[in-house]
């Protein structure tokens, strides 16, 4: 029965793999999966020899000799237990997801164009570059690629010159988001499950990741692409942006950082945070709403329609649903390998196999080179189920420099292909960037700033 779960997964990571080519959205295979693994285990409870309890995060002594009744009781347990740690993921992504839309819906993130100036392509990519490092690690790293993009979109007119400026974006973006626990899906994964802390992650990634951005950015400013000054083009008449724009941007942005400074003062799980957070931009958004249509609403019955159409749900409506739900498919059906403990066993068998580098991590011998292959393998495979294996495979401590170098190599190793992340998948979508482009253009840029910020990080955990 093992083996027939295991090919289960096998199928459905290839389809969420080869979705652009199979033409089947991502989170079918993800919810399909998740359903047959965890009735397979089900049907086929009495013929596994072990069973592994994820909340002591070890092997249960003697469960071959359970009753079939405890057998029962100990899988819709540790159902449950899967179920609420990745809810908490998933309600902490909705807030996060909605406090962005609500700062759209304001257009606060035109506050951002007016800051650029200048006409100068390196200049221009060194902008975008910062603002992709620093917004993602508060956004998150797919919000911070949309967000930006989308003002490339309306600074640089022609497409040709723009994908390379959204290649870079997306190395930024992914380097930006590792080293904040709120930054990327897979280091918010290791925060609230208790992997890493707020400090210890920023103090371990911060240099290796700016590095992992400069890097690349550095390099890619020398080239053809990024020479010269961007044609100049008519201005294109926009709608005039909210007066609101602006304070909804630093609110929204605030209200994000607040998060892990309140689970750091409370102890509470980060999705508490969270919801604080959103209802305090939700009170705000709705009263700049009010005084935004009375101000400019002279007609009664114009005005009697506005009345009722609140900021809080039209941004309700635009949020990614569809990633929400492929996060629950892949999270809980990595679960379902844990529970039989087929992750636990094959972690022994890499550490037993994977020769040391020069350098090794304090800790029960877990090779760099693994963490390195989970960093590369993150460019072909999703990071999400990447991560979550990982929180079966190994047992450290928490912020032991394995979390931390887990937390590098999979947010950054994904920009080495475009859908090997988030940030590339979307980028990939909205313009229409071709596979084999990005990989003869900014691939090699992107291993290079892996692997800088791979030599970095090894200095950096000297200090810890």
């Amino acid at each position: 029965m093992e083996t027939v779960i295991i090919l289960v997964f096998v199928i459905g990571y290839l389809a969420i793999t080869l979705e652009h080519n199979i033409k089947i959205d991502k989170l079918i295979p993800a919810l399909v999966m998740m359903a047959i693994s965890w009735a397979l285990i089900s049907l086929g409870l009495d013929s596994f020899t072990q069973w592994f309890d994820s909340a002591n995060h070890g092997l249960v002594e003697g469960y071959a000799g359970l009753e079939h009744e405890s057998k029962m009781h100990l899988m819709e347990e540790t159902l449950l237990h899967h179920l609420g740690k990745t809810s908490e993921i998933l309600v902490f992504l909705l807030g996060a997801m909605t406090i962005v839309e609500i700062i759209d819906y304001f257009d606060g993130f035109s506050t951002i164009k007016s800051f650029i100036k200048t006409k100068k392509k390196s200049k221009i990519l060194w902008i975008f570059a910062f603002l992709a490092f620093i917004l993602s690690a508060i956004i998150d790293n797919l919000t911070a690629t949309i967000v930006l993009i989308s003002i490339l979109q309306k600074i640089v007119k022609d497409r040709n010159v723009r994908i390379w400026f959204a290649g870079l974006i997306i190395i930024a973006a992914n380097a930006g988001g590792a080293w904040s626990p709120i930054g990327d899906v897979t280091t918010t994964m290791l925060w609230i499950g208790k992997k890493v802390t707020t400090g210890h992650l920023i103090g371990y990634l911060l240099l290796p990741s700016l590095i992992c951005m400069l890097v690349p950015t550095f390099i890619a400013s020398f080239l053809p692409a990024f020479k010269g000054n961007l044609e100049t083009e008519e201005a294109v008449e926009e709608k005039p942006k909210s007066r609101f724009s602006a304070t909804m941007l630093y609110l929204g942005l605030g209200a994000i950082v607040f998060v892990p400074i309140f689970k750091t003062v409370t102890h509470l799980p980060p999705y508490v945070g969270m919801m604080l957070a959103l209802g305090v931009v939700a009170i705000f958004a709705e009263i700049y709403s009010s005084a935004k249509f009375s101000l400019s609403n002279h007609d009664s019955e114009e005005s009697d329609a506005h009345a009722h159409h609140s900021p809080v749900h039209a941004s309700l409506s635009k949020i990614e649903l569809p990633s929400i739900l492929f996060f629950l498919g892949i999270l809980m059906a990595v679960a379902a390998l844990e529970s039989l403990g087929i992750l636990f066993g094959f972690a022994s068998t890499l550490q037993e196999s994977t020769p040391m580098l020069g350098t090794e991590l304090h800790h029960e011998g877990v090779s760099d080179l693994v963490i390195i292959l989970l960093g590369i393998g993150s460019a072909v495979i999703d990071n999400v189920p990447l991560v979550a294996a990982s929180l079966g495979m190994f047992s450290e401590p928490l912020d032991n420099e394995l979390w931390h170098f887990i937390a590098y190599s999979a947010g950054t190793g994904g920009s080495m292909l475009i859908i090997g992340s988030a940030a590339g998948v979307v980028a990939m979508g909205m313009e229409k960037i071709d596979f084999f482009w990005y990989f003869k253009k900014i691939s090699w840029l992107a291993l290079a700033g892996f692997l800088a910020g791979t030599l970095v990080f090894f200095w950096t955990r000297t200090l810890f």
